[in-house]
């Protein structure tokens, strides 16, 4: 079931991504898309409740390397916790080494999103006008500021919505499920991090916020963009081993 889902997931968006479709319908194709990848994530925990070893907690390293390479990592951050992953900032040469820790189909998922976001962030900042007298770097820092806020926003609130429409199989419920998973991912962080300090906000001088938001509203939150190694844009780094 899960492959299937998957499956359909990159059929509607296709279609959204097809230059003959209106934006009526790509919209319903995306929003579509969005509510099955929930839904999959819930399918695929309460599957591990019953049978630990088909979902176990992992965790993989992703380089994000400059230019942006802080506001990839917020990016990356943003759909990671709204999927129910945790990760950790190192720096590392000229860009960061993001450690995310979470299940192997969270995980997925959050790979999978992160991919396609980052091509899309780098087609919208493209066609996005700097203002006149706006340093170009602070306007595009606040646009990827923008755009990873709504898209965390709209995840959030297709997991809940997911979780909330699932009717689980006798034994704990659906909250439970998902509560004690995102606590064994906590629990696996601090035994790999034990002394582990939260980032301060960062301040942004640009004024590209509202475009990125609006960026984010229209983005595809299916993923169909899965080239690994690809250069984007954006510059992504390459995904260790």
């Amino acid at each position: 079931m899960s492959d299937a889902i998957l499956a359909k997931v990159r059929k509607l968006l296709a279609k959204a991504e097809d230059p003959a479709c209106t934006a009526a319908e790509a919209e319903a194709f995306t929003a579509k898309a969005t509510e099955l990848i929930a839904r999959y994530g819930v399918d695929r925990a309460l599957l591990a409740a019953r049978d630990p070893a088909t979902d176990p907690v992992g965790d993989r390293v992703l380089d994000l390397l400059a230019p942006y390479a802080l506001d990839k990592a917020g990016l990356l951050a943003a759909v990671a916790t709204a999927l129910r992953c945790r990760c950790v900032r190192r720096r590392a040469g000229n860009g960061f080494a993001m450690h995310l820790f979470g299940f192997d189909s969270d995980l997925e998922r959050v790979d999978l999103l992160f991919t396609s976001l980052l091509v899309q962030a780098a087609h919208g900042l493209a066609a996005a006008d700097v203002p006149a007298g706006e340093q170009p770097a602070a306007f595009r820092r606040s646009w990827l500021a923008g755009f990873a806020a709504v898209v965390a926003e709209r995840l959030r609130d297709a997991e809940a919505a997911a979780a909330a429409s699932t009717v689980a199989a006798p034994g704990p419920s659906v909250a439970l499920v998902l509560a004690d998973r995102s606590d064994r991912v906590d629990r696996r962080i601090a035994e790999v991090y034990p002394r582990l300090r939260t980032a301060g906000r960062r301040r942004l001088a640009g004024s590209g916020m509202r475009q990125g938001a609006d960026a984010g509203r229209e983005a595809d939150l299916g993923g169909t963009r899965l080239d690994r190694g690809r250069p984007t844009p954006l510059g992504t780094g390459r995904r260790p081993g």
